[in-house]
């Protein structure tokens, strides 16, 4: 099961910030370099998605709806359901206000194309849903979050996320840090397009450095806040073990639940891997524009998750490869009038002509 050497990294900066967090003008200095890296980080999402070819997966409606219902329906309702695990002492307000905000994110686009690849399913069908979800995420993340984590989201008197409410500032730099890059983003596309994905590599390292940079200066704003002190180890074990029922539950329901509305095998790859996973990349930002200071509260159960993630997914989809190789011919059958693009075991190509990937 492989361990996302980017995740290391993450949390190394986790720890540089708990060690040596930014005070005073340094702070400044690192809380307008993240606002600027956030702009950017949307604004490369909107040149990189391509929107057309979003809306022409628009004929597998019933599929691309499943997913977004997965996202941005059924997640949070079992968020909402974690709830009662703050009473029985497993998780603190702040741990469980974190693992909510986890379940409001959308869903992966890279990882999700890979796993379906490798796994032998409905390619198109996972770079679409990526677009999907990308696109609603930047809209439906903040109002969801705006719905259920504001006033009324159970703040927990400590500066944990939540406890502050959303006001009109909140909404103001969700629209100026959000959606004016990334509506710039796609405005310029025309223009842009092709560079960003002529140097998808290089500006791959821009993306990543700055979640770095936003990772750092949230966790060093709750270090200096006595976060951490806030965070025992059986809290976090108890963090841990509600994150793996909740990936599992998603992965049973995913892929039953598409089996019960009788889409075909490699739909059904699809769903689960699109319908089951939240976006870091996406993630990370949101929550610093959200929760400000109490972001590292955050954002902390979803680092976690999304390395589970990985490593369980990993393994479903060298399992799914497995058992379509033992079919005729070594893939899985697509149902009429969708494309199934098969992909060697180990690989996380996607197809020719597909278009563009966003992280």
């Amino acid at each position: 099961m492989p361990v996302d050497p980017y995740i290391l990294l993450l949390f190394g900066t986790v720890g540089l910030a708990a060690l040596l967090p930014a005070r005073g003008t340094g702070a400044d200095l690192a809380s307008g370099a993240s606002t600027g890296a956030i702009a950017l980080l949307f604004f490369l999402y909107g040149a990189r998605l391509s929107t057309r070819e979003a809306l022409d997966g628009l004929r597998h409606w019933r599929l691309h709806g499943t997913i977004l219902t997965c996202t941005f329906v059924v997640f949070p309702l079992l968020g909402l359901a974690a709830r009662g695990f703050v009473p029985a002492g497993i998780l603190s307000d702040p741990l469980y206000q974190g693992l909510l905000f986890l379940t409001l994110v959308p869903s992966t686009v890279q990882s999700s194309i890979a796993f379906t690849s490798l796994a032998r399913g409905n390619v198109p069908a996972a770079i679409c849903a990526g677009s999907f979800s990308s696109l609603a995420g930047i809209v439906a993340t903040p109002l969801l979050a705006a719905a259920l984590l504001g006033g009324g989201g159970g703040g927990d008197g400590d500066g944990g996320p939540g406890s502050g409410g959303f006001s009109a500032d909140s909404v103001t730099k969700i629209v100026l840090q959000l959606l004016v890059p990334f509506a710039a983003g796609q405005v310029l596309r025309r223009w842009l397009g092709e560079f960003v994905l002529r140097h998808r590599k290089a500006l791959g390292f821009v993306d990543r450095g700055s979640i770095l940079l936003v990772v750092y200066t949230a966790f060093g704003q709750g270090t200096v806040e006595g976060v951490w002190q806030r965070v025992s180890p059986a809290r976090l074990g108890g963090l841990l073990a509600v994150e793996a029922v909740l990936l599992a539950v998603m992965l049973l329901l995913t892929w039953y639940g598409a089996k019960a509305l009788r889409f075909g095998r490699a739909d059904r790859i699809a769903i689960q891997f699109a319908g089951s996973k939240k976006s870091l990349a996406a993630g990370l930002p949101m929550a610093s524009v959200l929760f400000g200071a109490q972001a590292s509260m955050a954002v902390l159960p979803l680092m976690l998750f999304h390395q589970m993630q990985l490593m369980v997914c990993a393994v479903i989809a060298g399992r799914r490869s497995r058992d379509a190789g033992d079919r005729p011919g070594g893939v899985a059958p697509a149902p009429a009038g969708e494309v199934t693009v098969p992909a060697p075991a180990g690989s996380s190509r996607t197809g020719a002509g597909t278009g563009t990937r966003s992280g």
